[in-house]
């Protein structure tokens, strides 16, 4: 098994933290390491998963190689010349990154947070996702895998996972390994409230898409060339200037949309849940919740007025410096502002959050 790390994106639902120069996933925003370190620190170098650093490539665009180099020394990095979302960087990695055909690829994103306490499981299930789905399981010799994380919240911000559950890979998954797993039978985009409502207590097995995959570089490389024209763009391109005028030609897409749906249609994606203490970190309440604080958070955008209220908080750049405020007033900025309701109880917590990238900032 080897593993690709996509690190990229803007970030916006965490504005004005994160910036298109400096990304979630190169942020401090749970303790001291970045989302990517700590990525990297969880499947590397432990009994559970047998991953070295040597086994890690990360793909991001070449803007930020700066930044990956500096967190991850030693780390390989390929470069895209610019973000076209996950399906062209996936199949950059599958073309540029040399393992043997039939060699698992782990791909993660950069950025999600697992619970500390459940990495050990974390890692136990990737190592199961690889010995006994990516490798052959539903009678599909080399099955492209995904997995997903346990629903439980009615949430209209992910993407769902929808199981054939007549088709059960067992009898240890779901026990002592953690890991149901089944034949996807079809992806849904992120739901209306009514049907996230559906999805809770009406569809058995579904999960969280979590954009975790694991298949052989060999059968990635096959679906790439039968579900998209990536490969054959790609492939010969050898040259930076060559690659960038290819990347200028795509469109942005997901791996999801451009490979994984048309896959599972044809019953060639199997599909894991855990239960590992996940979150995607994609807006700023998850964000209070992961650093023990209350409230709910937004985004402003720039020009649009808003009104914070005495229970409320302001997170907000003044000549390019980040730092918190307190309610009550108007705001009405020329740039990003976080509004977090009823958060004025954990302003302790949200100041360590901002000192810590505010620090981070200035050494950088």
């Amino acid at each position: 098994m080897y593993a690709v790390i996509l690190a990229g994106g803007g970030g916006t639902r965490l504005w004005p933290l994160s910036r298109p120069e400096t990304p979630k996933p190169f942020l401090p925003l749970t303790g001291d390491r970045s989302l990517l370190q700590l990525t990297v620190d969880r499947i590397v170098g432990h009994p559970e998963l047998p991953l070295e650093r040597a086994d890690v490539t990360v793909v991001t665009d070449r803007r930020y190689a700066g930044l990956v180099r500096g967190q991850l020394p030693g780390v390989a990095i390929l470069t895209e010349p610019m973000g076209r979302n996950t399906a062209p960087a996936v199949a950059l990695a599958t073309i540029r990154i040399e393992r043997d055909p039939d060699e698992v690829m782990l791909v993660l994103p950069a950025d999600p947070l697992i619970d500390p306490r459940r990495e050990g499981v974390y890692r136990s299930v990737l190592h199961e996702a690889d010995a006994e789905l990516a490798s052959g399981a539903f009678d599909v010799g080399s099955p492209l895998v995904t997995l997903g994380v346990q629903v439980t919240r009615p949430a209209t911000e992910f993407g769902y996972l929808l199981p054939d559950t007549g088709r059960a890979q067992g009898p240890s998954h779901g026990t002592a390994h953690r890991l149901d797993a089944y034949l996807l039978r079809r992806f849904e985009e992120k739901p209306t409230p009514a049907r996230a409502e559906e999805l809770l207590t009406a569809e058995p097995g579904v999960a969280w898409n979590a954009g975790i995959f694991l298949w052989r570089r060999s059968a990635i490389r096959d679906a790439l060339e039968r579900y998209t024209g990536l490969i054959t763009m790609l492939a010969p391109m050898t040259g930076e200037g060559g690659l960038e005028a290819a990347y200028a030609q795509l469109q942005p897409i997901s791996i999801d949309r451009a490979v994984m749906e048309g896959a599972a249609a044809d019953g060639r994606v199997a599909m894991g849940s855990m239960d590992v203490g996940w979150s995607d970190l994609g807006g700023w309440t998850a964000l209070l919740e992961a650093n023990g604080a209350t409230g709910l958070g937004r985004v402003i955008p720039p020009g649009t007025a808003a009104e914070a209220g005495e229970a409320d908080l302001i997170v907000e750049r003044i000549d390019g410096r980040i730092g918190v405020a307190a309610g009550p007033r108007a705001i009405l900025a020329q740039t990003p502002v976080a509004l977090l309701s009823g958060a004025a109880d954990s302003r302790p917590q949200v100041e360590a959050l901002v000192g810590r990238v505010a620090e981070w900032e200035g050494r950088s």
